[in-house]
């Protein structure tokens, strides 16, 4: 028997409102929701401490740039890492926001490709203000994953990234790929917007009360966030263009997961010697 549960993802539309051509959804509702809780989450922690060897006009400056890097990165990554081969057969469709002549806006995301672009924008405005912009990493890095939870919720709401096919109660009929109501599959976006987003907040602010881990947030965060997603990965119906990459059950995600828990493991080891971002130190 089909449950209300079970059939939620019948009674979403994507689209908030069309006007003309252009269509606003949820999924661009989701990446302005992102970028203000971080915003908000960013202002209340500054407040919170006595004293910084940056602005907040140097904070907000960074966050904005960050945030354009990881629109970029995002879709370069995305690129890159899922969708090369379409890049060689039609490259206009892989870059353009438009779909038959409809503005759809930016699609194809890469959390790893956006989490690159945002540290490479991040840290050429830190440059520009002699910024140590570890410090601005550790500092920036606990609040994102409570932002990061609505771009799940806009996946979720876009019907994508759904998960495997299942015979738990607990999973959702995606009409978008299942044409019978009987086929169920994991709500993975769900998932991951409670693992990868509300799971890791808790886990990253209980770090950041322990004074011997706060600067060591952003090491920490590649590991947990590795962590919880490589497990996520097994509800998550692989990308259909790539399928399974290695050993015939390991993704695309979780292959750049791994690497993600590789090079936290190493910053955190030698955290104290980790000196890439270190060389901009305030000079005031």
């Amino acid at each position: 028997m089909i449950t209300f549960w079970q059939n939620i993802p019948l009674y979403l539309n994507p689209i908030i409102f069309t006007l003309g051509n252009f269509s606003f959804r949820w999924y661009s509702l989701g990446y302005l929701l992102v970028l203000a809780t971080i915003y908000f989450m960013l202002k209340k922690r500054f407040q919170k401490i006595a004293s910084t060897n940056f602005t907040f006009d140097q904070l907000e400056n960074i966050l904005l740039f960050s945030f354009l890097g990881a629109l970029l990165g995002g879709k370069i990554g995305y690129i890159l890492f899922y969708d090369w081969t379409n890049l060689i057969s039609d490259p206009l469709s892989t870059i353009s926001p438009f779909v038959n002549g409809k503005f759809v806006g930016i699609y194809g995301m890469s959390f790893h490709g956006g989490l690159l672009g945002a540290i490479l924008f991040g840290w050429l405005i830190c440059r520009k203000y002699k910024l140590n912009f570890y410090q601005i990493l550790n500092f920036i890095i606990p609040v994102f994953p409570l932002g990061y939870f609505w771009g799940r919720m806009g996946n979720f709401m876009n019907g994508e990234l759904y998960g495997r096919i299942t015979t738990s109660k607990i999973g959702m009929h995606f009409s978008q790929v299942d044409a019978k109501q009987n086929i169920l599959r994991h709500p993975s976006q769900l998932y991951e917007a409670f693992g990868e987003g509300i799971l890791l907040f808790f886990i990253l602010r209980y770090f950041t009360e322990k004074t011997k881990w706060q600067n060591k947030m952003f090491p920490l965060f590649l590991i947990f966030y590795g962590l919880i997603r490589f497990i996520i990965e097994f509800f998550r119906q692989p990308d259909p263009q790539l399928g399974f990459i290695a050993l015939n059950w390991l993704t695309m995600g979780q292959i750049l997961c791994m690497v993600m828990i590789g090079v936290g493991t190493v910053i955190l080891i030698f955290n104290s010697k980790f000196s890439i971002f270190k060389q901009f130190s305030n000079k005031q």
